[in-house]
Formats: C-alpha cells, structure tokens, sequence
C-alpha cells in the first residue's frame, strides 16, 4: 500500500507541559488503525496536527497530493438552525460540484448513515444522531483517509455496533482514538500507541488489540529488565569512582566519561519506566454481612407522562454486580436514582437493610465542584486522607491517582475529563459502601486505568449496579444483566451480546408495527382523492413521524437530566416532553386521516 499521510518528528506542547516529541510513522491507503495512549499523551492533538488543523512545535506532516483527508472531531458542532441536508451541502460548498449534485449527494450519504427525515434541524438531534450527522458530513466528502477522535461519544451500545459494522465495510482507511477495547477489537487490526514510555513516543503492531496488548507487554518486561541492568551497572561505576576518587587520572577518563553517560540512559529509562504506572483504584468494602442490601419489588417508574419501567423485581446481596443495559433514554440512570433513594418509585417498595452506606459515581461527575483545586477535592479539611484507618499526606494519595505534587493548587476545571473522573473515584474510594451505583465511570477514562478500574470492582466485597457502555467491562464484571427497553419492559439477559441480539428484534418489530400496512409499499400512483399538497404530506409523514419520535428522545433525555435540578426545572421538562409525545400522536392520527380518504 502505497503512503498517504506521513508524520515526521512531530513535537507539540502546551504550557511548557510536553504531549510528545518526535513522533514518526506512515499512514498508508486503506489501513484501518486504532489510536490509543493514556490521558494527556496528545491523541486528540496529533489528530488535528494530521488533519492540519493545528501547526506542531517542530516536524513535519506530508500528504500526497491529490489526497483527501476528513477529521470527525470529538465534539459536534452545526451552525445553528441547519437542517442534516444543509449541513452537509454547506460542507460541500468548496467541491466542485452544481447545486443538484451537492443535494444528491448530501441525500446519498445521510441515508447512508440512517437518516430518514433529511430535512430535521441538526440542533434537534440526540447526541447519537448528532454523531451520524457529524461523520455523514465527512464522508460527503469522500475522504481517500478519515481521522476520527473518539467517534462512540453520545453513542448508545446499539449505535457503537452499528458504527463498528459501518466502518468493517468502508472503503477508506482510518486513523481512530478510542478507549473501547471491544470497539478497537472490531474496527482496528492495528494499533498504533502514543506514550512517553516508549523510546520514540510510539508503539505499533498488526494484528489486532490482544496482540497489540501481548506485545506490549513483552517490550515493557524487556525495557524494565534493561533498565534494571542498566541501574546496576551505574551502581558499580558509583562504587568504582568513590574508591578511586585519588587516582582520577588521564588514564580513567573514558571509563568516567562512560559512567556518566550511563547515568543519563538511567535518567531516561527512569522517566521512561514511571510512565507506565496504572492509578491504584481499591474501593474498600464495609464487611456487611446482611445478605439482603436492597429488595426492590414490583418497581414502577414513569417520567413525564411515560413508563420507563415496571414491575421490578431484584435483591442486591453482596457479592452481586448487576448491570443496567438500555437504549439512551430507556431509564437505567433513573433506576439507579430510584435503588439509591434519590427518587421515589411510582409504585412497588424498595427496602434498604439498617444503616446501607452507598456510594454514586454520577453521569457526567456532576457532583464535582470544578472551582476546587485538587489539593481540597482530594482532602478537603487538611492535607492528610485516611485510607482503610491510615494516615496518607495528600501528595501521596494523589499520586496514587497519577497526580504530580505540582498539579494540586490547580483547578478541576483545568483538568482533562480522565483526569476528572480520577478525582471522583479517588473521593469515593475514601468512603467504605456497602453498595456502589455506577453511572458510567469509564467515560474519558484511558485503556490502563479502565482495567485497574475493573480489577477493582472485581475484588470489591459489596454490591454493584453498573451502568456503561463499554462492553468489555460488562461482560468481565457483571454476574447478571437487566435490559430496559424504555417502554415499561424489563427482562434478564446472559450478556450484552444476548442483549444487542434482542433489541434488534425488538427494534426491527417495533418499526414494523408502526408503519401503517397501507403504506409499506409506495403507491403506484398518486391518489385521485388527495389534493396535490395532501399527497405529498403524506408520502413524507413517515419521515416526519420520525423526526417527532427522535423529538421524544431528546426530551426525555432532558428530563432525566432535570430529575436532581429542582422541581420547577423537573415540571417544565415534563411539560415540554408531554408536547413532544402529543406531536407524535397527532400526527399518528393525521396519518390514518390520510390514508382512509386516499382508500375511500
């Protein structure tokens, strides 16, 4: 495969804080890559240096000419008011291309990527849709290479596997960030790594991520046994030096000057080496021996006028890691609001044993105060933590957490999202529960702490309920799993895979169900009984009707969102999301007015 996009000593800095220096390798026509690194190493930085969007300290980014290279950033951006449509024509605004032909394409790709309604305003979509929208805008514009910084963001679990199906099947190469080890399994049979650890700041090898993972491992067994050689042999060049501190003549100046440029490989393996340490994440149990922590029964919950779940059944013992799997919206974060006493059930009990200390790790860490400096995060009275009944100096604790002393009179705001949630679990490890409600932790959490994190909730004494959407956590960790559909259903499942497997049933069936049987085939020509404007109401109404449904998801998205913001904010939410749901009922109702004049 012949170069596309080569990068040659690449160094780039912010602040005087180094992200990496001299970074070179080949992206070449057609490979699919996976690009990770711990948090802070400059991945989404080197993604905008590749796309030209940024200028590197020093070095080089070359491009064949004629190439094309699109950049899916992390976060989606739409000038306001846009349709999809107008989005990508916008995007197209410099092809050389006539207005039809920009139109055409634009519907080409919007459908590609499961838009119906191509007329939606981007600033209604769901986070999710706003994704589609976002890499439909690059593909528009037939990139020869695509650059992708963490594209599974604001995606649900079924929308990450219909990414990883859409991108096994492209026809273009791909740079892409991820923390999703089962993502990076299936879109990446190569990985490249950027990490200080290495010798020239990178790691790649084919193969895939296990074997990426077992490589690795392999270099970094074998960069720690040369540098424990290496420190060896400087201790007898010290010990040589003191006793010959005399006799320092002409004669032993080689071997001196040898022994300081052993101290200065040391140095460098040293720096090398202290890179590779993992946060150490231990969450401590109470040592509760009530075998019953929460006994939910017949469980009930609606938010704004829909059921989200009902008849809820489960008794949390320790010992026990439930997950919670659902589409965005289908209410796993209020069924961990409801276990935690947060929010009340509409109907059923939830009976909590004497004295039950839980401990929320919150979607989003909202409950951070980002005006803190780290120093008060971590302590907030003194500079001293107590750890299972002992003492630590806060400096220690935080660099238990990959915290330098000099980071701890700096604000939260100013840290990374990782870096963030570092913070929260660092908090919470300092409280011993007896149950953990978990809303998402590995969000912006990078692949070594992810997997400190899953050995830790793995040892973890007491009970989890566990909301996430990285597969290979729930799969490791959860002994059961419960799949919401949103719609006041409930049911077990052996896995996430069995899960995925049912939802798209569900999801295929319930499409089915609502497309009225008259309208499933086009018909072969337009009725005499509809006026001309009627007939073109109604052979767009499934596309409208889907756009008000996506509506509905937004607000119940925001509801949820209002449930701890008070109660003006939760009833106004409410109301917002009861319009929404009427919209979609009225034009249901409109529909069928329409197609019993078109029958007669």
């Amino acid at each position: 495969m012949s170069v596309l996009l080569s990068a040659r000593e690449l160094s780039k800095s912010y602040s005087h804080r180094p992200l990496f220096a001299n970074l070179s390798f080949d992206l070449r026509v057609g490979e699919k890559i996976g690009l990770i690194g711990p948090n802070g190493a400059g991945k989404s930085t080197l993604l905008k240096l590749l796309a030209g969007l940024e200028v590197p300290d020093a070095g080089d980014r070359t491009i064949r000419r004629g190439a094309s290279v699109g950049y899916l950033m992390q976060d989606d951006q739409f000038p306001a008011g846009q349709t999809a449509t107008e989005v990508i024509v916008a995007a197209l605004a410099d092809a050389h291309l006539e207005d039809h032909e920009r139109e055409t394409r634009a519907a080409i790709t919007l459908t590609q990527v499961g838009f119906e309604d191509r007329d939606i305003r981007a600033d209604t979509l769901s986070g999710g849709w706003r994704k589609r929208l976002a890499l439909a805008r690059e593909l528009a514009k037939e990139p020869d290479f695509l650059l992708m910084d963490e594209p599974t963001n604001h995606l649900d679990l079924p929308g990450v596997v219909w990414l990883e199906k859409f991108l096994k099947s492209a026809n273009f190469g791909y740079l892409v960030a991820t923390h999703d080890r089962a993502f990076l399994r299936a879109v990446a049979p190569e990985i490249l790594e950027i990490d200080r650890v290495y010798p020239d700041g990178a790691f790649r090898a084919s193969g895939g991520y296990d074997n990426f993972a077992d490589r690795r491992a392999e270099f970094l067994e074998a960069q720690m046994r040369q540098r424990d050689a290496v420190a060896n042999q400087v201790r007898r060049e010290t010990e040589w030096l003191g006793r010959k501190a005399a006799a320092r003549t002409r004669k032993a100046s080689s071997r001196i000057e040898a022994a300081h440029e052993r101290r200065a490989e040391l140095a460098e393996l040293n720096y090398r080496t202290a890179s590779a340490n993992a946060a150490t994440i231990d969450f401590a149990g109470s040592g509760r021996q009530t075998r019953k922590l929460i006994t939910a029964a017949g469980v009930s919950k609606s938010l704004g006028g829909r059921e989200l779940f009902s008849g809820v059944d489960l008794i949390l013992s320790p010992g026990m890691k439930l997950g919670l799997l659902g589409a965005n919206g289908s209410g796993k974060s209020t069924l961990l609001k409801v276990l935690g006493g947060q929010l009340p059930p509409d109907a059923g009990t939830v009976t909590r044993a004497d004295g039950l200390r839980v401990e929320v790790f919150e979607q989003g860490r909202s409950s951070l105060d980002l005006s803190q400096t780290l120093r008060r995060a971590l302590s907030p009275n003194n500079d001293t933590v107590v750890f299972r009944d002992q003492p630590i100096h806060v400096a220690s604790w935080a660099r238990r957490f990959l915290f330098e002393s000099e980071q701890l009179d700096i604000e939260l705001s100013a840290l990374s999202g990782g870096e963030q949630a570092r913070v929260r679990i660092a908090q919470l490890m300092l409280r011993p529960a007896d149950l953990l409600l978990l809303d998402e932790p590995t969000n912006d959490l990078d692949i070594p702490a992810l997997e400190v994190l899953e050995d830790s909730l793995e040892d973890f004494p007491g009970a989890i309920v566990l909301v996430s959407h990285d597969r290979e956590l729930m799969d490791r960790l959860c002994t059961e799993v419960i799949g919401l559909d949103g719609r006041g259903r409930s049911a077990p499942f052996g896995s996430v895979g069995q899960w995925l497997t049912a939802y798209d049933k569900a999801a295929t069936a319930t499409k089915a169900e609502a497309k009225p049987a008259a309208v499933a085939k086009a018909p072969a020509a337009k009725a005499k009984k509809l006026s001309y404007k009627e007939q073109q109401e109604l052979e767009g109404m499934e596309a409208t009707i889907h756009a008000a449904e996506e509506q509905v998801t937004v607000r119940q998205a925001e509801v949820e969102r209002a449930a701890t913001a008070g109660h003006a904010v939760l009833t106004e939410a409410c109301r917002v999301l009861e319009e929404a749901e009427q919209a979609v009922a009225k034009l249901y109702a409109r529909w069928e007015e329409l197609e019993a004049k078109r029958t007669g």
